[in-house]
């Protein structure tokens, strides 16, 4: 088999998040996490399941570190539970879970695999939740910079790699507009407060991490799309939903970051819902960053909704029929990794970029050889082809993390959506790990690399 080759030093990583991976809730002085409460109420996760136990990775980390080591990989990718850290969100620390973190990291170097750390994937210290309503208020923006400035005190003469926030987006969204997510909050007028303290934050923590260790490499994950319209023949409603969509998931967090300012076009139409910006968040919002981390999947499709307030329109996955890929068919669309490739390198200062998420649910099968998953192969062969080809157009892409190492707590499905190229299995006390035929697939391409 013929593998695409990466530039040398290119990293090849999987990527996880602590809710979803960690399990000891609530073990050795943890608070909890607004994750935490959510994920207890009756009806709000498929199957009820919590993340009370998840892949158990707080109590053995070193089984996964020790699988990762022999399938080739080289980086990982996960976050930091902030209430571990800081039961209360701010104040006293416990030291059992810095320990935690300080363990984890000294266990990935020994095996030669760099840690990229994120601050922030989603679990908001319920203490916080309960005082400012989370990043709804400005407050928690200034109490997460104090909480990067510890870790990175902490872990940043060892990990040089850090993600301030993971897709700021679907945190806003799905959790303070839809309700979908923790803290499960459904109000429009909260998305534009979340997303602006969350960005706020961001800049405020990069100011202190810079302070601290100069030499660190510092950046933000945003998840990405391009979007279209779902006509295959659009009229110019159609595309101008799709332009408006294209500003409210991706535009204002890349303008934020990297133009110091949000695109006044959406404000035309979302005046009412514009946060409070005061003096100087912009240009705190702008502070130079060494990466940016994309997580894409997939595009999106938008379709003009007359009737529906300020937005009058609607985005989704849902591929429509005339777009399915010629491989994949209506499982993903790999060129968008090229076609956002090109918008970041023409508009926005052409940044370094990481893959840090990219993955895929698929159809699995069990049996006495292992653990079958021909889709997902086929689906790390399309999007890593059209990666290279994205290297080629003339990109600074120097790694890729795939999503995700386990099969763990996938948010509102629980555990019904397996995407790791490890499987776990749920039933067993131990968590047993089973390498799949995707993981093993990766692990040569890894190995491919190096005949070069």
């Amino acid at each position: 088999m013929t593998y695409p080759q990466f530039p040398p030093g290119f990293l090849f990583g999987t990527a996880t998040a602590a809710y979803q991976v960690e399990g000891g809730w609530n073990a050795d002085g943890k608070g909890p996490s607004t994750w935490d409460v959510f994920s207890h109420k009756p009806g709000k996760i498929r199957n009820n399941s919590t993340g009370d136990i998840a892949c158990n990775t707080y109590h053995d980390f070193q089984t996964d570190i020790d699988l990762m080591a022999q399938l080739g990989l080289n980086a990982y990718r996960f976050s930091i539970a902030w209430s571990r850290v800081l039961p209360e969100g701010k104040g006293k620390v416990n030291p059992a879970g810095l320990d935690y973190y300080q363990r984890l990291v000294d266990a990935l170097l020994e095996k030669g695999i760099a840690p990229f750390i994120t601050l922030f994937h989603w679990d908001t210290p319920q203490a916080l939740f309960a005082q400012y309503r989370g990043f709804a208020g400005r407050e928690t923006a200034y109490h997460f910079a104090d909480y990067a400035e510890l870790v990175v005190k902490a872990l940043g003469d060892r990990a040089k790699n850090w993600i301030t926030l993971n897709e700021p987006w679907e945190h806003a969204m799905f959790g303070h507009f839809l309700g979908e997510h923790a803290p499960g909050i459904r109000n429009p007028f909260t998305y534009f407060k979340v997303a602006h303290h969350e960005l706020l934050g961001h800049g405020l923590a990069v100011q202190r991490i810079r302070g601290l260790h100069p030499d660190l490499n510092i950046g933000i994950t945003l998840s990405q799309f391009p979007v279209y319209p779902r006509e295959e023949h659009p009229n110019r409603n159609a595309l101008e939903a799709a332009e408006f969509a294209d500003l409210f998931v991706n535009r204002f967090y890349l303008d934020g970051v990297f133009k110091g300012s949000y695109p006044e076009k959406l404000w035309q139409r979302m005046w009412l819902f514009k946060p409070r910006i005061l003096p100087g968040d912009l240009e705190t919002i702008h502070q130079p960053i060494d990466f940016l981390g994309i997580n894409y999947y997939s595009p999106m499709y938008s379709e003009y909704l007359w009737y529906l307030p300020f937005f009058r329109a609607w985005i989704d996955r849902s591929m429509p029929k005339h777009a399915y890929d010629p491989v994949l068919g209506e499982r993903g669309k790999p060129e968008g990794f090229r076609v956002l490739a090109k918008r970041y390198r023409e508009e926005y200062g052409d940044p370094v970029l990481y893959i840090t998420e990219n993955g895929c649910g698929a159809e699995e099968t069990v049996d006495e050889n292992g653990v079958h998953d021909p889709q997902r192969i086929l689906y790390l062969q399309e999007y890593l082809k059209a990666l290279r080809m994205a290297i080629d157009d003339g990109s600074d892409i120097r790694g890729y993390f795939y999503w995700t190492l386990i099969d763990n707590f996938e948010w509102n499905s629980g555990y019904t959506c397996p995407m790791g190229i490890l499987r776990v299995d749920h039933n067993d006390p131990s968590r047993r790990r089973t390498v799949k035929d995707s993981g093993y697939w990766y692990r040569d391409l890894i190995q491919a690399q190096r005949v070069l």
